[in-house]
């Protein structure tokens, strides 16, 4: 007879359930990832495409359809399971990632990408609700940095899809084939070895709240506001870092499609895995002294991004640019690694992946306009220090607005349930 007591038991459980959705966090962000890496192969490939604009839209287009679906796709892992909801998005979006490969024409590209944003849509939200679940506030953070950090580490190898596609052997198009594959297999176990969390009085077991309802619920709560804001106007220039920096660096320093992926990636996102393991360890020790601990750590973060996205606007030189890319990704794991946590503060469980649907919703639409108005922009020769500048002076908004948020102390006493 085991003698392992149950929160023990739950505690293993619990980071038996972050190690399983990490390599799904990877796929998630490599599958969208490598496109931006590949950029010139594929206009090369696809002539169809045309213009920088065009290429800004078809990434907008992906964004605008992902953030409509977050909501939807955060509702029905509150509602019914949010197992089932992350694996069957695994699945779907593994098979399309496989079809974008074999895509010859704009408007199959166009296709491709949006059911791509559908499909990865109800993911994020499942997810990180799911871990928090799980996660209580003493290990809550870490658990969702260690998730977050699984991104990092997919944009990261997304950065070298420069270097395949340039391979003659191998290409862009290989790219996305072995990817799908890959996560159109790992799907299948992972519906075994994935489990709900046992919550009491969540929608599930309780009386139904109609889509109507959560969102009314949602919008009445003025922290929830403030916090969708937070979440949204760093993410302009975080989006346009992703999408467009390897461009801008190739563009600005005259070097090759690979040195330029991974030039663009590889630094930041290092450092944004020591952000998220630094941040997420910090809100947690912070949070037993003061209930904002972790809307501090976050603002501390945020701190570091904005000097950062001046730097990157004006860098002289590619080793300035990569070090402001770094202080950026410092910054970013600090800010990455709360967004839940400080959600959870402040929003029942039982709304957790909708509400973050919500702020997907808004913050990857305003991202979606950003990545087309940066290819406009960049069309119409408009200074990147002047671009870069706008977006660090909404970052510096962001910093007061975070600060505004009030924890629920119902809430924060759940925290502190073993």
């Amino acid at each position: 007879m085991s003698t392992e007591s149950p929160t023990a038991t739950l505690s293993r459980t619990a980071w038996l359930v972050v190690i399983l959705l990490m390599p799904v966090a990877l796929l998630n962000y490599l599958d969208r990832q490598m496109l931006a890496s590949m950029k010139f192969s594929v206009m090369a490939d696809i002539p169809t495409i045309g213009s920088e604009e065009n290429w800004g839209f078809m990434l907008g287009q992906f964004k605008w359809v992902y953030a409509i679906l977050s909501p939807i796709g955060g509702y029905l892992a509150d509602r019914f399971s949010r197992r089932l909801t992350i694996c069957g998005s695994l699945f779907v979006w593994s098979a399309v990632t496989w079809w974008t490969g074999h895509t010859t024409t704009y408007y199959e590209l166009l296709w491709a990408r949006s059911l791509m944003g559908i499909s990865e849509a109800f993911y994020i939200p499942a997810a990180l609700a799911l871990i928090t679940d799980f996660h209580m506030g003493r290990t809550r953070s870490r658990a969702v940095g260690m998730h977050q950090m699984a991104i990092y580490a997919g944009v990261i190898i997304g950065g070298f899809g420069g270097y395949v596609a340039d391979a003659p052997n191998l290409g862009w198009r290989f790219a996305f084939d072995a990817c799908g594959i890959f996560g159109m297999l790992y799907a299948l176990p992972l519906v075994w070895l994935l489990h709900d969390a046992p919550r009491k009085g969540d929608l599930r077991t309780s009386p139904s709240v109609s889509p109507l309802r959560a969102v009314q619920e949602l919008l009445g709560n003025l922290s929830f506001i403030l916090l969708v804001l937070y979440f949204t106007l760093p993410a302009l220039a975080g989006w346009v870092v992703r999408d467009w920096m390897p461009a801008i660096l190739k563009q600005q320093f005259n070097i090759g499609q690979g040195q330029a992926g991974v030039s663009a990636t590889l630094y930041w996102q290092v450092a944004a895995i020591v952000g998220a393991i630094v941040g997420g360890w910090a809100a947690d020790r912070w949070m037993r002294r003061h209930a904002r601990g972790r809307i501090f750590v976050s603002a501390i973060g945020m701190g570091l991004i904005i000097p950062a996205i001046f730097g990157v606007g004006d860098a002289p030189t590619l080793g300035v640019a990569i070090g402001f890319l770094i202080l950026f990704g410092l910054g970013w794991g600090f800010f990455d690694c709360n967004n839940m946590p400080i959600l959870a503060q402040i929003v029942r469980p039982e709304l957790r992946a909708t509400g973050y649907g919500i702020m997907n919703l808004v913050s990857i639409s305003c991202g979606g306009l950003a990545d087309w108005g940066f290819g406009a922009l960049r069309d119409r020769e408009v200074p990147l220090n002047l671009i870069f500048g706008i977006f660090a002076a909404t970052a510096l908004i962001s910093v007061v607005l975070v600060l505004l948020i009030r924890p629920r102390q119902e809430l924060l006493d759940q925290e502190d349930q073993p």
